[in-house]
């Protein structure tokens, strides 16, 4: 189901790309809110975007296009627990498959980054409980929903993938969607190693061209916040 929008293909990159920086100008806004709704107004103002450009469409090819089927929760058929379990256990084994790759070097990379001297000593992962089912559906799946499921698909219409890497098919859209999701970063906190983010974007925007859901990415992006607090806990940083 290609070229989606009705702008010539030349000039369909704009209007995503105007929908990101003026969401991304709204969500900087509810970041300042009090701490304790600030991830949840973010959240919302992400998946709200997404629900309006998408998921309020009632045309199961739209979503699947999108990569928003979510195991056919948005479709108009009845939902079927079976393609529901099978879809939600092919995206949590691509996702602890991409965290078995991803993570070891992370680690290495996080002690460089921050120069690491204190010794480790592993936080209780009792202790990341509270946070699983946030980092989960506050900041992955909104995230996730909107930059590789709309941006990064409606990109894709504009700029058709042209590179194949390891069994996906991928085109600028991937590059342009992870300097957005940096800037975005950039914006909710004026912190130049926020930038950074544009690195594990790209292994979020491959698993949605691999597995043509994003699904995996959320799981997978929701780990690698998780191990990143496990990190900081278990070198003592302050939280």
């Amino acid at each position: 189901m290609r070229g989606t929008s009705a702008l010539p293909r030349r000039s369909a990159w704009l209007l995503p790309v105007a929908v990101t920086v003026g969401t991304t100008l709204v969500v900087a806004l509810l970041s300042r809110l009090p701490d304790s709704i600030s991830a949840s107004a973010v959240g919302f103002g992400f998946l709200a975007v997404t629900y309006g450009l998408v998921l309020r469409k009632d045309d199961d090819a739209y979503t699947a296009h999108y990569g928003l089927s979510f195991g056919g929760l948005f479709d108009p058929e009845p939902l079927s627990l079976t393609r529901m379990l099978r879809e939600s256990a092919l995206a949590l084994l691509w996702a602890l498959g991409m965290a078995a790759i991803f993570l070891p070097p992370f680690w290495r990379g996080f002690t460089w980054w921050w120069h690491v001297r204190t010794p480790f000593h592993g936080a209780r992962l009792a202790s990341l409980s509270t946070e699983f089912s946030g980092q989960l559906l506050v900041i992955a799946l909104p995230e996730e929903a909107f930059f590789r499921g709309y941006l990064q698909s409606a990109l894709d219409d504009a700029w058709p993938p042209r590179w194949r890497v390891l069994g996906a098919q991928l085109g600028p859209s991937i590059l342009l969607t992870s300097a957005l999701f940096a800037a975005g970063h950039l914006c909710t906190e004026l912190d130049a190693g926020r930038l950074a983010v544009f690195f594990p974007s790209l292994v979020f925007g491959w698993l949605r061209a691999r597995t043509r859901g994003v699904g995996a990415g959320i799981v997978f992006h929701a780990l690698c916040n998780l191990f990143a607090s496990y990190l900081g806990q278990s070198y003592g940083f302050p939280r």
